[in-house]
């Protein structure tokens, strides 16, 4: 390099560093201003974190709540629908017995049967046919066989103890006798 292309590029460096010098120091400078920025980002993020976090936890408690107050309550809908059945009851048994005769005795359980089947109807509780029906294992329980020649082989013959369902799901099934 030639002294006077080395003298220039000289000089211009210099002149830089007197720019650089003249100009009055910061206490911070570009990458300290640009850390402060990310720090304050990362403490505003923390924070709506933590905000969130609390928030999940507050909703996990007031779901895990209303999942206990549901199960604690949930035969509350069909207790008050069968108090009209218990009143009934309790009007039979303060009848007057020296007036009441057998047939009035029978026609008034009939009639709090009947109130009562309707209440389990409504909410979805359905007897399970049996008796003349093909045999399923999945609402019948077989025990006893016998031979009926009325009956097809495998058909039941007779409901020894009513079944039922619940809605889609069998919660009883029925007692049967099922012809060979």
């Amino acid at each position: 390099m030639s002294d006077e292309k080395w003298t220039k590029e000289m000089t211009a460096e210099e002149e830089q560093t007197a720019e650089a010098a003249e100009q009055p120091e910061t206490p911070e400078t570009d990458w300290e201003q640009e850390a402060a920025k990310w720090k304050a980002q990362a403490e505003e993020n923390q924070n709506k974190m933590l905000r969130a976090m609390a928030d999940m936890d507050n909703l996990r408690r007031r779901v895990r709540k209303e999942q206990e107050d549901l199960a604690k309550y949930a035969s509350l809908k069909i207790v008050e629908e069968l108090l009209p059945v218990l009143d009934n009851f309790e009007r039979a048994l303060a009848a007057d017995r020296e007036s009441m005769t057998v047939e009035s005795l029978l026609t008034g359980v009939d009639m709090v049967y009947r109130q009562m089947v309707q209440v389990f109807e409504k909410e979805g509780l359905q007897a399970i046919e049996a008796k003349g029906q093909p045999f399923d294992p999945h609402i019948h329980q077989a025990v006893m066989q016998t031979q009926d020649p009325d009956f097809d082989s495998g058909v039941v013959v007779e409901e020894l103890q009513k079944g039922y369902q619940f809605k889609d799901r069998v919660i009883r099934p029925s007692m049967v006798k099922v012809n060979e």
